[in-house]
């Protein structure tokens, strides 16, 4: 599974980029609360292939009736479901009101500049055909998130694999992968769409890892250890010249489940702090 498998909007974005004849479905407005967020997308395909998904079947299905419409009109179309809607034969179960656009031939080049970016780890957006101004007109995009796993053990194998699980692109490196003590890193980098988790019984591995991460744009560094491993690990990186400020930057202990005690509780724990700290990232 690649990393844009991560990200179904993504996945519809490149679909229509590379299908002829796709039309591209976006959420632009939502009146109450909605299972999708603002900017959802759904790619339709001229053989009704779907990518992505803004519900639970019935819409996606609605779409692609209406896309073949669009289609065959030839321009794009603004339409509105659930409350305030003039559909009458249609409704969403949660009572909400939803207006979605379908684009059905969305400018090639636009989207083939947006994939560019998002390739290149760097954030992209696209123009939507939306003229009214309480409405979304413009998706913006932000790179997959990618992880860096600094350790050895079960916990960095259960962590990497239920991460790539997950679809995310991830490495692993530890002292049988490249890593030396007392040595940053030499063939890493990250970004600011990377998280970074150290996972060291033996803590003086990290010294050098955490300066080398403390240096990159990273939006997560976390290491695992003890209340006596951490203050052990802070004095020694302010010994080290690092800035005060900047060790809040790392996370420790790390996860949402409190002192977790198995390598997959933990692997859980930390995945879905990474992940809930990225889609605050997302907007």
């Amino acid at each position: 599974m690649s990393a844009a498998a991560v990200d179904e909007d993504q996945a519809a974005l490149r679909f229509v980029g590379e299908t002829q004849g796709a039309a591209l479905c976006t959420i632009v407005g939502i009146d109450g609360s909605f299972s999708r967020r603002l900017g959802a997308q759904l790619a339709i395909g001229p053989d009704e292939t779907i990518v992505g998904s803004l519900a639970d079947g019935c819409l996606e299905h609605e779409l692609v009736r209406q896309a073949a419409t669009a289609r065959r009109l030839g321009q794009p179309r603004l339409l509105r479901y659930g409350a305030g809607s003039p559909v009458i034969d249609f409704r969403l179960p949660c009572g909400s009101g939803l207006d979605v656009v379908i684009d059905p031939a969305p400018d090639p080049a636009a989207l083939a500049a947006a994939v560019t970016e998002l390739d290149g780890r760097r954030g992209a957006s696209i123009s939507l055909p939306v003229n009214d101004p309480g409405m979304l007109n413009q998706r913006c995009y932000v790179p997959s998130p990618r992880l860096i796993v600094l350790g050895t053990g079960p916990e960095a194998a259960a962590l990497a694999t239920l991460a790539r699980s997950h679809g995310q692109d991830v490495t692993v490196a530890g002292p049988e992968a490249g890593l030396s003590l007392g040595q940053r890193p030499r063939s890493l980098t990250a970004d600011a769409w990377t998280a970074i988790v150290l996972l060291f019984h033996d803590h003086e591995w990290e010294g050098p890892l955490l300066e080398w991460a403390l240096d990159t744009p990273a939006f997560y560094i976390g290491a695992q250890g003890g209340a006596a491993a951490r203050e052990n690990r802070r004095a020694m990186l302010t010994d080290s010249g690092s800035d005060p400020q900047a060790l809040d930057r790392v996370r420790s202990p790390i996860g949402l489940i409190p002192r977790a005690r198995d390598a997959r509780t933990l692997a859980l724990s930390v995945l879905a702090d990474v992940v809930a700290t990225y889609e605050q990232l997302r907007g």
